[in-house]
């Protein structure tokens, strides 16, 4: 019977000196003249497997060929292994070539940059850091689903296709049926009415909407999924495509909401580092020195709450001089966020954000000034997280939409959820792409997107 290689590593005591039968891929082959060694891996596990075979084979001349990147079948028998650092080998009885492999295979066993990687992005999966970045967002996917399911949250599939504008639709893809060439048009405009829909449509830049129409039935509920944004940015935080975690939950003022993300968060990075034990360890040594260190700090940490008045008092009174100048009324920069994770030596949630700079379904504070907002700075990463109370009485919102030119006619559904037994209710969005950059120490989204879609690549 086929094992996995995982397998192997789990039942070592019970599978020592028994024949075993492996299907996987050639990651290196050291030839001798009497023997050889192949370092071979079928991706279920992060470390690799030692084939020891030697001329006892019948087909030893044309083991001695196989090529890095070939996939094979092999039978053999576990034994100890008498070198160090690794607790068994397997000797092989015989093999089968499933798969041959030329020359110039791209994923050579040395050092290749990320950037030449990522031009390889269907074969980088291959390698060691990308195969434990690909495991260890798997897994990462895995505790949210299970954190949120066992807190009785209801799991949403909210449309990818929407007519809602929550993000403004100059940061939404838009989608059409209609003949780029040869477009139907009315009074000197696009006739929309033509269109599939009827209307203009866009690719969704978030869940949260309908997510909050599914809170007022379920009570707690979270989406989990891809969503788009136009931004034409190349920074390595940004991408035109990725994955967002948005719990939308009712009768939940903006602290229990901090409570409920901090609890997450910490849930989340537990898991990563009791489940992916190699992968963080490999992370810890060849990616970001410290990272299990910054981790195990953050499960242990009191996160700080601090609105953004307090920090921005703080700022102007530190003794440096700012790229940008900190400002009661305006976003904080990059260089704040990291000084003042450095500040507190711990996460903090700055809450009470200015309402001139925030999203209008957000309540608005007894000071008409500020909003019942709040974002998560993590130290050596920044933001992580965003959230707030949304705001529950339906005359306020109709306002606030008026103050900010919203086209009530695109969520008019929404807006009737205050009144058809609305409550007091809050959410928040976290990046899934910029956690795992945050619980990998990788620096550049990128590389831990799959296939990344950003300004001027979508290849594949």
């Amino acid at each position: 019977m086929v094992m996995d290689v995982k397998e192997v590593y789990q039942q070592l005591e019970e599978m020592m000196e028994k024949e075993v039968v492996l299907q996987g891929w050639i990651r290196n082959h050291r030839k001798q003249k009497e023997f050889g060694f192949i370092d071979f891996n079928d991706g279920t596990f992060f470390k690799n497997v030692q084939l020891v075979y030697d001329q006892s084979l019948s087909d030893f001349e044309e083991i001695q060929k196989l090529r890095v990147g070939a996939s094979l079948e092999v039978r053999g028998k576990v034994i100890e292994s008498p070198a160090k650092g690794q607790a068994f080998e397997i000797h092989v009885l015989d093999w089968k070539l499933l798969g041959d492999c030329p020359e110039n295979y791209p994923i050579q066993p040395k050092r290749h940059t990320r950037e030449f990687l990522r031009e390889q992005a269907y074969l980088r999966p291959r390698t060691n850091l990308f195969g434990a970045v690909f495991r260890v967002r798997s897994v990462t996917a895995m505790a949210i689903h299970e954190y949120f399911q066992s807190h009785n949250y209801i799991y949403v599939h909210t449309p990818l296709i929407t007519t809602a504008d929550c993000e403004g639709s100059d940061q939404m893809f838009k989608v059409t049926t209609l003949d780029m060439d040869h477009l139907p048009k009315n009074e000197g405009h696009v006739d929309m009415s033509k269109d599939l829909f009827g209307k203009q449509a866009y690719i969704t830049g978030t869940g949260q909407l309908h997510g909050e129409a599914f809170a007022m039935a379920y009570k707690k509920i979270y989406t989990f999924g891809p969503t788009f944004r136009t931004e034409n940015s190349n920074t390595k935080t940004h991408a035109n495509e990725f994955w967002m975690i948005e719990p939308e939950i009712a009768f939940c003022d903006l602290n229990g909401l901090m409570d409920i993300e901090e609890e997450m968060l910490k849930y989340v990075v537990r898991y990563v580092l009791e489940h992916c034990p190699e992968e963080m360890d490999f992370f810890d040594q060849f990616v970001e020195k410290g990272l299990k260190e910054k981790l195990n700090k953050l499960l242990d940490s009191s996160f700080v709450r601090i609105s953004h008045h307090d920090v921005v008092d703080i700022l102007k009174k530190a003794d440096v001089k700012w790229e940008f100048e900190p400002d009661y009324g305006e976003d904080i920069a990059k260089e704040h966020e990291r000084y003042i994770t450095e500040y507190f030596n711990s996460p903090v949630f700055i809450t009470d954000w200015p309402k001139d700079i925030k999203a209008w379904y957000m309540k608005v504070n007894a000071d008409g000034k500020t909003v019942a907002a709040v974002d998560l700075e993590v130290p050596g990463a920044g933001e992580l997280m965003g959230g707030s109370q949304r705001e529950e009485d339906y005359d306020k919102l109709m306002k606030r939409m008026k103050e900010m030119d919203i086209d009530e006619d695109t969520v008019d559904w929404y807006c009737n959820l205050r009144r058809f037994g609305g409550c007091y209710h809050s959410g928040f969005g976290m990046g899934f792409d910029r956690l795992l950059m945050y619980i990998t120490g990788i620096e550049n989204i990128r590389d831990v997107i799959p296939f990344p879609r950003t300004p001027g690549n979508c290849d594949y």
